[in-house]
């Protein structure tokens, strides 16, 4: 059957693709030439939420919506929802990273805790009907690290000392934000896609 992953990020629908489950159609905002207004809530949580009601609205499929960033203790938790677009518009992972190292070139590495954040939230006809939280604590490198992932990736350092950038693939889906939202959410998403399944195929 079809869900909707109601992102155009193509880091983003790599990462679900391997976490869900292979009889499920993965289709995104791009598929379904839906377009969304822009991110407007104060936490990760109010932002997924209004993507999985407006998408799922609009696309008539279950929708799967997840807003997620960066936070760093030092800068009084930013980027935060303004992670995707920290260093301005359009959009750079490059320029975003160059603008973090920037804003902490004075804070020491003992004062460089941070965490990446992921709200997941499951909608159908415009309704919510589940909603969960994941997250991954770290440290922001001095440098950037790694080739993997997308995002602040290549400066999120592990206690093991090695970037999120340069986890496989595999190892990165046991630990990551996303991973954890999402299997915190995987009942849901199960039951729901149960209960759209005709009699006969469940």
């Amino acid at each position: 059957m079809d869900i909707l992953l109601a992102t155009s990020n193509p880091g983003k629908r790599r990462e679900f693709l391997q976490l869900l489950p292979s009889a499920v159609n993965v289709k995104t905002l791009d598929d379904v030439h839906v377009t969304l207004s822009e991110e407007t809530g104060a936490t990760f949580a109010e932002n997924s939420a209004l993507k999985a009601i407006a998408a799922s609205a609009r696309s008539g499929l279950l929708t799967l919506a997840d807003d997620s960033g960066l936070e760093v203790d030092a800068l009084g938790g930013d980027p935060g929802v303004r992670s995707a677009r920290y260093a301005g518009v359009p959009p750079s992972d490059d320029k975003n990273r160059a603008a973090l190292l920037a804003a902490l070139r004075q804070v020491p590495a003992t004062a460089r805790q941070a965490r990446f954040v992921c709200a997941v939230s499951l909608a159908r006809g415009g309704t919510i009907l589940a909603e969960a939280e994941g997250t991954c604590v770290g440290i922001i490198a001095s440098a950037p690290a790694g080739s993997n992932g997308f995002g602040y990736d290549p400066l999120f350092q592990l206690a093991d000392g090695r970037t999120m950038a340069e986890l496989p693939a595999a190892e990165k889906n046991e630990i990551s934000h996303r991973a954890r939202a999402y299997r915190a959410i995987l009942p849901a998403l199960l039951a729901a896609i149960e209960h759209d399944l005709p009699p006969g195929a469940r």
